[in-house]
């Protein structure tokens, strides 16, 4: 049963990213054909081709590798200034394409075979619907569709987390017991059922139960869940008296606490402090709140993953040096679509974790996958949506300037001269692709 749970959480995630992957690409798409672009390929996946059909004048399809999925808009990359104005077409209305060969290096020679790749299927009648003849706000909407459909998964699926169950983000810990521990588990194997031997809990030896309140902790009075914390680790193996309010009346319970190693710093969970233990876990609240709620944790969700964007390659690195055995991998390491599928069915196969936040962890990992995924197409580089949106507001800023000085039209932005850097930056996400995979794959992130 472990196992099926396992799969089945597995294939609810990859269909998820998949059916994200497609929407993303409709966002480019369906705006493209609206402003009278012609996208002649629609595909989700990579790599060799499991099915097309073609409607009009689109071919849709699956390809083998699901990381990903494009579309083809024809006349994304203009003509060189060489040929501009002088496109010549055969009888048939095909481009004739004549491929410069240059001696002035090999990212020139890249940018002429990629014109010529290009413009080799463009006829007559596609002249004026070529993407980069399009007003410059038309390719912003085109180009900024397929994330921001990305984002708004992220918005809808959120919203409807935070407006029913609350955000595991933002809690309230309250002084009231939520489970008491039969036995002491050591923190490394947290989670597992007692075994023979375990030594009964200090909290069960109380006789502490579900719904008990926390009144004062050795005579110290308690007001939230932080003093409770503060004063059993400060207990070290010292007697407790416990006063807890139960069924509307206080109870005085004795006990002692025992000193085990546990983690204390949220920002370093793995590093473990012999502290006072007694076994009980807090109440837990989340907030609730409606869609302004939800843009304004989207918002600081932004923040910080604009921050993991910036020390992404430093991050990417820790993760080769754990596949090395440098180092443990860091608990907030990046992962891929892989990494994600194994956290959606560990989530899923886990014992003793009710069905309502296996849904709720579920859903959070789409969305935030969606999130992230959205922001990181944004990024103004070359070949990210960003460096395409980037082009164009850089020819409406010289455009607009240009007719401010009374100066003639300066004309389309060249995003081919670019493509040096959409190489550099195309073959860094490939090696960090690869990486992420296989650190997945073999040094995976410990679900908690």
């Amino acid at each position: 049963m472990t196992a099926l749970l396992y799969v089945l959480g597995v294939v609810a995630f990859v269909v998820a990213i998949l059916v994200s992957i497609g929407l993303h690409e409709m966002g480019h798409m369906i705006p493209a054909k609206a402003f009278g672009g012609k996208v002649t390929q629609y595909f989700i996946g990579f790599g060799p081709t499991v099915w097309s059909r073609t409607k009009g004048e689109t071919e849709y399809g699956v390809k083998a590798i699901p990381v990903g999925g494009y579309v083809k808009i024809v006349g994304m990359l203009p003509p060189d200034k060489e040929h501009e104005g002088k496109v010549e077409y055969d009888a048939d209305g095909n481009r004739v394409v004549t491929v410069r060969r240059s001696n002035t290096g090999l990212f020139t020679q890249l940018i002429s075979d990629a014109r010529a790749a290009e413009w080799e299927t463009i006829t007559a009648a596609d002249e004026h619907r070529l993407f980069y003849r399009m007003a410059w706000w038309k390719k912003v909407v085109v180009m900024a569709g397929g994330p921001t459909v990305n984002l708004l998964i992220a918005f809808v699926i959120f919203g409807g987390l935070f407006a029913t169950y609350g955000n595991p983000a933002d809690e309230t810990l309250h002084p009231t017991v939520s489970k008491v521990e039969g036995c002491v588990v050591p923190a490394a194997e947290d989670g597992r059922v007692c075994r023979p031997g375990d030594p009964v809990s200090p909290a069960k030896r109380a006789g502490l139960q579900a719904g008990d309140r926390f009144v004062s902790f050795n005579g110290t009075p308690i007001h939230d869940w932080t003093d409770v914390q503060d004063l059993i680790r400060g207990n070290r193996n010292g007697a407790a008296t416990i006063v807890v309010e139960r069924d509307g009346r206080q109870l005085t319970l004795h006990t002692n606490t025992m000193v085990t190693p546990r983690p204390t710093d949220e920002q370093h969970p793995s590093q473990l402090t012999p502290v006072g233990f007694l076994g009980v876990s807090p109440t837990v609240t989340y907030t609730t709140g409606g869609p302004i709620y939800t843009v304004r944790q989207m918002g600081w969700l932004a923040k910080e993953s604009g921050q993991a964007l910036a020390t992404l390659p430093v991050k990417v690195w820790g993760v080769a040096e754990a596949i090395a055995g440098v180092k443990p991998r860091a608990a907030d390491s990046p992962v891929s679509v892989v990494g994600g599928g194994r956290i959606a069915g560990e989530t899923a196969s886990a014992q003793d974790f009710p069905l309502k936040e296996k849904l709720v962890s579920l859903l959070g990992l789409v969305a935030g996958f969606n999130f992230f995924i959205g922001l990181f197409n944004f990024v103004p580089l070359l070949p990210l949506d960003g460096g395409h949106i980037a082009g164009a507001l850089w020819e409406a800023s010289r455009r607009a300037l240009a007719r401010l000085r009374r100066r003639p039209d300066p004309g389309y932005v060249d995003v081919a001269k670019l493509l040096p850097v959409a190489y550099v930056v195309a073959s860094f996400l490939l090696v960090m692709g690869v990486v992420l995979i296989v650190g997945d794959l073999v040094v995976p992130v410990q679900v908690s």
